[in-house]
């Protein structure tokens, strides 16, 4: 993929202070193309399906929203909370805006939580499932396949 004019402006939109005050992409300066490339290709590896797993992170956040900013057991496996604020989000892409909503995931294993957890807001939800865009490592919520994978399809 080439950084077409729509995907320059993106990144553009990305830095630090347009958006938001840290930006989407951490200390990461490679383009966006090759972030999303090499996020594919971890997808892969890690034998996740894309719409699988936006399907699980979007109904693990709308489960998190049921327990009003409080913990709630999802299914067992997961203990989600949502952390709501006031205002939306523009997508860096233009191509919608987002309520400020933060679901932070937490993997459950025999009954107790554990240390491994995702926090991804309703934006970052879309960036994966339309562009498939995790954010640029060192980003405040770039959550890496492999994190997917161990939190959401822990065997």
């Amino acid at each position: 993929m080439k950084m077409s004019p729509e995907y320059t402006k993106a990144q553009a939109n990305m830095q630090p202070g347009v958006i938001t005050s840290d930006g989407f992409l951490g200390n990461d300066e490679r383009p966006i193309v090759e972030i999303i490339a090499d996020d594919e290709a971890e997808m892969k590896r890690a034998s996740l399906e894309f719409d699988e797993t936006v399907a699980l992170m979007r109904h693990l956040l709308n489960e998190s929203r049921k327990g009003l900013g409080e913990p709630v057991t999802v299914d067992g496996k997961w203990i989600v909370q949502a952390f709501e604020a006031r205002g939306f989000l523009a997508s860096p892409f233009e191509d919608g805006i987002f309520r400020k909503i933060n679901a932070k995931v937490t993997l459950i294993h025999e009954g107790e939580p554990t240390e491994h957890s995702i926090l991804y807001s309703d934006l970052s939800l879309h960036l994966i499932e339309k562009r498939h865009f995790f954010q640029g490592k060192g980003g405040s919520f770039r959550i890496s396949p492999a994190a997917i994978k161990r939190v959401l399809f822990a065997d």
